[in-house]
């Protein structure tokens, strides 16, 4: 039969010590319920980075395929624009019953093209209004991720805490998530 090798992190270790020696020791407890609520902030923080990068790329997603469909009414314009041309060159080249016909061409593809242009125009807009909502997406997501990382950092700082039972670390992984939760609050007010 084989034996597996467990790897104990620093907190698994104090935590098996105390329970077999039934000392308590309020130091480790307090940095674990610390490092336990820095944690948990930190899977928020991760949530909501996750959350708005999808957003973004769903804004992104919209403003690509709406910048498409300008395209093609953009297209669509061009094309009645050569056909009115060529319409007022037959006019131009032709007399009688055959430059009347050419001539009402031309009013239908002036009329056609007036048509078309709102569209084209109305779809650019909404591409360059869903650009601007992915790029505010994506700042928000980068203020997640930049909260997220301090949160991260303040876990790590914890650790090393209860390995050397330094205050000064302490305070300082305090001080890490606090900025952690700061950087978080300025991406809840989309700032």
């Amino acid at each position: 039969m084989t034996e597996g090798f467990h790897v104990h992190g620093p907190h698994e270790h104090e935590a098996e010590h105390a329970a077999q020696h039934g000392a308590s020791d309020p130091f480790a407890g307090r940095i674990a319920v610390m490092t336990a609520i820095f944690a948990t902030i930190g899977a928020t923080f991760g949530y909501m980075g996750g959350a708005t990068q999808n957003e973004a790329l769903l804004f992104k997603n919209e403003a690509a395929i709406r910048r498409t469909e300008a395209s093609d009414q953009w297209n669509f314009y061009q094309a009645k624009s050569s056909k009115q041309n060529l319409a007022e060159l037959g006019a131009t080249l032709s007399t009688g019953e055959q430059q009347a016909r050419y001539q009402s061409e031309v009013a239908r593809y002036k009329k056609e093209k007036e048509e078309v242009m709102p569209e084209a125009k109305r779809l650019e807009d909404e591409s360059k209004a869903a650009e601007l909502k992915s790029e505010a997406a994506m700042h928000d997501h980068h203020r997640w991720a930049q909260a997220t990382t301090l949160i991260q950092i303040a876990i790590a700082l914890a650790a090393i805490t209860i390995l050397t039972r330094n205050r000064g670390l302490q305070y300082t992984a305090y001080g890490v998530a606090a900025a952690a939760v700061a950087v978080g609050a300025l991406a809840f007010a989309h700032i």
